[in-house]
C-alpha cells in the first residue's frame, strides 16, 4: 500500500486471501517518497502476483509493474478526486500493463489474484468456486429475507 491510510482497502483483500488460504505479504511503500524501497520489495519478493493499493496519484501499481514481469493488480483508493487515482491505474503506457479493479475494491483484487494463481493450482480454483457459491447463497438468502419483510 502507498500509505497507512490505505489499510482499510488492503484489509478487504487480506480477508479474501485468508478465506482462500493464499499466503501474502504486506508493506507500506510510497512510489514517490520511497521508490527504492518499492524496488527492493518487488525485486526481493517471490510473489507470483502483486497487488498495489494507492490513492491520489496512485502511481504505486505502475511502479511495481516497472520492476517485475509478473502480473500486477492495481486498486485505486477513493479520495477527494477519485478520477485521478482511477486513471493513474488504468492509463499505463504500452508494455507496462496493470490490471485494474474498481475504487476501494481490495476484495476484487484478491479474487482476481486467486484466479490468476488458480491457473496452476486446481485446489485453489476449487476454493474459489466454493467462495463464489457462498456469495451466491448469501444473495439468495438476502432475497428471501427481503421478500419476507416486504410481504409478497
Amino acid at each position: 500500500m502507498g500509505s497507512k491510510s490505505d489499510l482499510p482497502v488492503v484489509e478487504k483483500a487480506l480477508a479474501v486471501f485468508d478465506k482462500l488460504k493464499i499466503s501474502y505479504g504486506v508493506a507500506v511503500a510510497s512510489a514517490h517518497r520511497t521508490p527504492r524501497r518499492v524496488e527492493e520489495l518487488v525485486k526481493g519478493s517471490d510473489a507470483d502476483v502483486f497487488v498495489g493499493v494507492a490513492g491520489m496519484s496512485a502511481a504505486l501499481p505502475g511502479v511495481i509493474a516497472s520492476f517485475t514481469n509478473k502480473p500486477v493488480i492495481g486498486v485505486p483508493v477513493s479520495g477527494k478526486l477519485e478520477l485521478d487515482a482511477l486513471l493513474s491505474v488504468v492509463q499505463m503506457p504500452p508494455g507496462i500493463p496493470v490490471a485494474a479493479v474498481g475504487l476501494d475494491r481490495g476484495e476484487n483484487a484478491a479474487i482476481l489474484a486467486a484466479e490468476m494463481l488458480g491457473i496452476g493450482d486446481p485446489s485453489l480454483t476449487e476454493r474459489l468456486v466454493a467462495y463464489r457459491e457462498e456469495m451466491a447463497d448469501r444473495v439468495i438468502e438476502d432475497s428471501e429475507q427481503v421478500v419476507s419483510n416486504v410481504g409478497c
